[in-house]
């Protein structure tokens, strides 16, 4: 049986603004005029997107607990078509956390924390502490950017979630609570924030060439008490299909994607760079 066939367009529904229609097979990079912010912008993944989101001309609020990172990052950005704007700010404080993603147009929430334990060694402390930077600071950043996003009709929000948003790991039992969560708040957030134009997606990286990856090597080696050049292959990859670390500056492309016009009908969902991990 055929598909049925229309005579014309299809009429709008809801209240959704209409698609926009950039040229076919071109990726508009161009974000001038547009208000990023980005969490956990001192170093690692969240350097590289504040980078990038600038080059593509974004004015990016950088937000970190590390000031000095953040100066560093600053100074790098000199000379790229955007700009990148420090802010201190411990994502603890969760109502100054809010209050800085006011007029926000994009929203990168990638701040994190990792404490490899045994669940019966686990601090509650610390587990307390990763859930509120992971899980309760991004819902109050998106909290904070909806009005103005909802106003507008368009905007952005990438979470940087991991492999471990999708999968679990011994060991990390903080570390993947937050991240499952952090998977269930974006696709709510895109749910809501679809009939306003505003996407929600996640971006879910397997091990990333980070400090705080370099962090964890030294804790696995300590806990499956084994050399710490092996953890690499015979644990972290050992379900990847390929064996390297995914570099901080491929994260932060496929962040920039996601922000583009072309990206529009991408949401609710998860853009895994894993090299093959859940292929399993």
């Amino acid at each position: 049986m055929s598909a049925p066939t229309t005579s014309g367009p299809l009429p709008a529904q809801g209240t959704a603004p209409p698609a926009p229609t950039p040229a076919p097979g071109s990726v508009q990079l161009d974000l001038a005029g547009r208000t990023a912010l980005v969490t956990g912008a001192a170093g690692g993944i969240g350097r590289a997107c504040a980078l990038r989101l600038a080059a593509a001309g974004a004015r990016v609020r950088a937000v970190d607990r590390a000031a000095g990172g953040l100066e560093a990052l600053a100074e790098e950005a000199t000379g790229l078509a955007g700009a990148v704007e420090p802010q201190t700010l411990d994502l603890t404080d969760l109502d100054a956390a809010e209050a800085a993603a006011a007029g926000a147009d994009i929203l990168v929430n990638n701040a994190g924390l990792q404490l490899v334990r045994p669940i019966e060694e686990f601090p509650p402390d610390v587990f307390h502490t990763v859930l509120t930077v992971m899980l309760e600071a991004p819902f109050r950043l998106i909290r904070g950017a909806l009005p103005h996003m909802y106003a507008q009709g368009w905007g952005r929000i990438v979470n940087l979630s991991s492999v471990h948003g999708l999968r679990a790991s011994a060991f990390k039992s903080a570390y993947v609570a937050a991240k499952h969560g952090l998977q269930g708040l974006s696709k709510t957030a895109a749910l809501e924030g679809a009939p306003h134009g505003v996407t929600s997606n996640c971006v879910n990286p397997g091990y990333v060439r980070t400090p705080l990856v370099e962090r964890q090597i030294a804790d696995q080696a300590a806990a499956h008490a084994i050399p710490a050049e092996r953890v690499l292959t015979e644990v972290l990859l050992k379900d990847s299909a390929l064996k390297r670390l995914i570099e901080p500056e491929e994260v932060a492309e496929a962040v920039l994607y996601l922000c583009t016009p072309q990206a529009s009908f991408i949401t609710g969902t998860s853009l895994t760079l894993d090299g093959g991990w859940t292929a399993h």
